[in-house]
Formats: C-alpha cells, structure tokens, sequence
C-alpha cells in the first residue's frame, strides 16, 4: 500500500499495518509523519520502542536478534530502523525481507529512509513493505503549493491569515517547512485574536527594519528616487532579509496595478491612499510587464538559482518604479 503524508492520519484512523516506511527529505513531515504512526501504535498497545541506526552490514545482526528476542511477557513494541540511505546493502535486504515475512503481531517496523530514487523504489524489501504494510511517500512542497500549504497549517492553529500575509510568509519560508511552521508557531502568541496580517508577520522582525520596509514601498509610490534608496541601503546594512524588500517593492507594484482597475485600498489607510494616489499619476508610464519580470528574477537571484547581486537589482527595481529614467536609475543604483 502507498500512503502520503496528506493520506496518513484517514488511513490511520481506520486501521494500522504491521510495518510502515517512512522515505523523503523533507524533515519537518518526515518527522510529523513517523510521530503519527508512533502515537497510533502506543493507543494499539505498542508501548515499547526500540531504534536501531543502521550505519554498517554488521549492524542488521543485531537488529535480528532483538527482532527475535522477545519474552513471552513482553510489552508490544515498535522497532523503528533508521537507514542512512535507500540502499540497505544485500544483508539489510534479506534481513528486512526476513523481519516482515515474519509477521510477528506484537512487533510493529517503524523504517525511516530518505528520498529514494527510481532503482531503490523497485528493490525487494520496498515491495516487501507494500505486500505486508504501508510506504508514506513524502513529497517537498514546491513553490507554487506552499501558501496553500501555510492556509492549511493556519487552519490547524485556528489562525486567520490574509492572502497577503501568506504571500509574505511563503517569500521568508520557502523551501523550509520547518521554518514556516515555527514562524507559524510564533504568530499564534503575536496573534492573540487569531488574525494574522502583513504587520503580524513583520512584527517578528527588529522594529527599525518593520518601519523601513513599510517606509520603502511608501516612498516608491511617491516616486522619491533618492529617499527609497536611501531606505534600500540602510535596510542592507541593517542585515535584513532581501526576501522582505522584494515584498515591499512587488506589493507596491501590485498595489499601482490594481489602482489602475479602481481597486483601492479601504479610507482607514489614508496615508497609503495618498502614496498611491501620486504613482498613479505616473502608472501609464511604468512597463508592468518588464518589472513583473525583474521581479521574479530577483527572486531567483535570492534564491540562488541566478548568478547576480539581488540588492543592485532591488535598487534598479525601485527606481523603476519610481518612474526613474534609465541614466539616472543606474548613477543612484550605483550609489548604494
């Protein structure tokens, strides 16, 4: 039987296998996942863990003779085996064949593995685990899944989060679920009401760099060049997270956008409407479509996956918006 990590607690609710494979690089659901099974298998009775590291051949005769070591007034146990890779070797095949095949009722194998690859998934101790238990396959979440993935955390820490916030959240976190959930973890003590909001989010920032950001997209909606670089250069040397002044500068952007369709922001934000009020008097002049793009490069340049300074395109970027002639934009990018 194959298992996700979303599938896992129904499949646990109804029943529980004698043995379950845990295999994947994510940690934070890895982990979550194999902690699913244990708490489920202490409600059945199986009281007793013991875990074995496999690290060498020499360490599955081990693991053989505790299997077998088991009085007849023993406790129920997990035996939870930690591989260090998806290749046990000929002796953990024919050792983990031989424990399954078994089918002792007062033993339940915990495996834990990471990610394997095609040549690992066909080998004949995985399909051992999928005739007598269950493989939990657990799949990173890639970019374009991971605010779908915070709402649902929210919704398990009866928090309210914005799209907005979730936005801001997945630019911090990605790539690091463990990171988002203790971000997450810590918005549910700032948040007593349960909403989480951009200014939530950014309260678990140093103050100085909170206001600055803010202060940042304010300026580029009022087209000061100077002041938003000043903004820019200071947020550098502060050591800020460059993944929070390309919120600032994409929510501006996205902000000016949807001005221009007559979304505006509520009366209770006046100095925002006023801010905005200014870029859309330039709006006609800005190439959306050309900074859309600079934007997304920045990000992976953040990111790593592009060669580049994302800070000197940061500036570029908001002296763009700024509504900066190209000339002038470089001389004040080079200036940082």
């Amino acid at each position: 039987m194959k298992l996700t990590s979303d599938s896992l607690a129904t499949h646990l609710g109804e029943r529980l296998l004698p043995a379950y494979l845990v295999s994947g690089d994510e940690p934070l659901l890895a982990a979550e996942a194999a902690d699913a099974v244990r708490t489920r298998a202490r409600g059945a009775g199986f009281t007793q863990r013991e875990v074995h590291f496999i690290e060498r051949a020499a360490d599955w005769d081990e693991v053989r003779a505790s299997a077998a070591n088991l009085s007849l007034f023993a406790a129920r146990r997990v035996m939870e085996i930690r591989l260090a890779s998806g290749r046990p070797g000929t002796a953990g095949n024919a050792a983990l064949i031989a424990l399954l095949e078994a089918r002792d009722p007062d033993t339940l194998f915990l495996i834990l593995t990471p990610r394997l690859d095609r040549d690992a998934q066909g080998a004949d101790w995985v399909r051992s685990v999928e005739a007598h238990g269950a493989w939990v396959q657990i799949w990173p979440v890639d970019s374009h899944r991971l605010v779908a993935w915070l709402k649902g955390r929210c919704r398990r820490l009866k928090l309210e989060a914005s799209e907005e916030a979730l936005e801001l959240l997945a630019a911090r976190t990605e790539g690091n679920l463990l990171a988002a959930h203790q971000e997450l973890t810590q918005l549910a003590l700032l948040a007593p009401d349960g909403r989480v909001t951009p200014d939530t989010v950014l309260a678990g920032v140093a103050d100085s760099a909170r206001f600055d950001v803010f202060g940042l997209g304010e300026a580029v909606l009022k087209g000061e060049a100077a002041r938003a670089l000043r903004v820019l250069a200071g947020l550098r040397a502060e050591g800020t997270e460059p993944t929070l002044v390309l919120w600032a500068l994409s929510r501006a952007l996205r902000d000016v956008w949807s001005a221009r369709g007559g979304d505006r922001p509520p009366a209770s934000q006046q100095r925002h409407r006023a801010a905005l009020e200014q870029a859309l008097r330039r709006a006609s002049r800005l190439p959306f479509a050309a900074l859309a793009l600079r934007a997304a490069r920045v990000d992976r340049m953040i990111k790593g996956r592009v060669a580049g300074d994302a800070w000197d395109q940061l500036a570029l970027l908001a002296a763009d918006i700024c509504g900066q002639p190209p000339a002038s934009r470089l001389r004040r990018a080079r200036a940082m």
